[in-house]
C-alpha cells in the first residue's frame, strides 16, 4: 500500500504522507518520497505544492531502526534526497503542519518554502539525544531562524509549539486546528492564477543565496554524519536504548 500519495489539481500538486498514525519515515517511504517528488519537479506549469500528511501528525520522525549501520547510510542518503528534491522544485512549496513535526520531519518543513501550522503542531530536532544529530537541519535551520535558536534546537532537542515557531520564524503562520486546510487553500488559490514563470524564476532569485549554499551544506553535513555518526559506538547505543525503551548507557571517554 502506497504510504505517498500524489493528487494532481490543475497548476496546484498535493504530496500527502500517508502512514499513519505519525507518519514515520522509513526507507521505503523515503524512496517513494523520493519517486513522488522527482514526478512534481518534472511537470510543467505548476504554480503551488502542498506537502500534507494524514493522520495524528504530520511526521514524527525518521525510523529509528534505519539509522543503525546496516541500513543507516542509504536511509540518510534517500530522506536527504527528499528534502533536496523540496529545495529543488521549482514551483513555491507549502508545508501543512498538524501535530508533530519531528526530526525529519521538521527537516522536510524546513525545507519548504512557506510552512502553515496548526496551533496543535510541534517542531524539534531531538537526534541529539540519541547520539547523532539532524543533517538537513545543521545545514538549513540558522538561515532561518537566528543562528543562537539554531544552535539551541539541535544542540539540546528542545521541542517547541506552533506558537514559539511562528514568532522565531520557523512557520510563516499559525491557525487553528480546524482551520489549516483552508488557511492553505486562500494561500494556494491566489497562486494557481500567477504566471507560472514568474514564480519560477522568483523562487530562482530567493534561492540564490540560500539554494546554492543549502546543495553543498547538506551534502557536507550528511557526509559528517555517514564518517562519524554511523557507526559509532554511541550512536548506535542511543539509538538501540530508544528502540528498547530504555535510558541510553554511554561510554565514558
Amino acid at each position: 500500500m502506497s504510504a505517498v500519495s500524489l493528487e494532481l489539481h490543475g497548476r496546484m500538486a498535493r504530496v500527502i504522507l500517508d502512514r499513519p498514525p505519525l507518519n514515520i519515515v522509513d526507507l521505503a517511504l523515503a524512496r517513494e518520497l523520493v519517486e513522488t517528488l522527482e514526478r512534481v519537479r518534472a511537470r510543467p506549469g505548476l504554480c503551488a505544492v502542498v506537502l500534507s500528511a494524514r493522520g495524528r501528525a504530520f511526521c514524527a520522525g525518521v525510523d529509528v531502526r534505519d539509522h543503525l549501520p546496516d541500513r543507516g547510510e542509504e536511509m540518510i542518503r534517500t530522506f536527504d534526497q527528499a528534502c533536496a528534491l523540496l529545495l529543488e522544485i521549482e514551483a513555491p512549496v507549502v508545508a501543512a503542519v498538524h501535530g508533530a513535526a519531528l526530526g525529519g520531519g521538521a527537516e522536510m518543513a524546513l525545507a519548504c518554502d512557506l510552512v502553515w501550522a496548526a496551533e496543535s503542531a510541534t517542531f524539534g530536532f531531538p537526534e541529539i539525544r540519541l547520539g547523532v544529530f539532524p543533517p538537513v537541519a545543521a545545514a538549513l535551520l540558522a538561515s532561518v531562524i537566528s543562528a543562537p535558536l539554531a544552535a539551541e534546537m539541535v544542540l539540546t532537542g528542545r521541542v517547541i509549539k506552533a506558537a514559539e515557531a511562528g514568532r522565531i520564524g520557523l512557520v510563516n503562520r499559525v491557525v487553528p486546528e480546524a482551520g489549516l486546510a483552508g488557511a492553505v487553500e486562500d494561500l494556494v488559490g491566489p497562486l494557481a492564477a500567477l504566471s507560472p514563470n514568474a514564480l519560477r524564476v522568483a523562487k530562482r532569485a530567493l534561492r540564490l543565496g540560500r539554494g546554492r549554499a543549502a546543495a553543498e551544506a547538506i551534502g557536507a553535513a550528511e557526509q559528517l554524519y555517514l564518517d562519524e555518526r554511523l557507526e559509532a559506538a554511541d550512536a548506535v547505543e542511543g539509538l538501540r536504548s530508544f528502540m528498547e525503551k530504555r535510558p541510553p548507557s554511554w561510554a565514558k571517554e
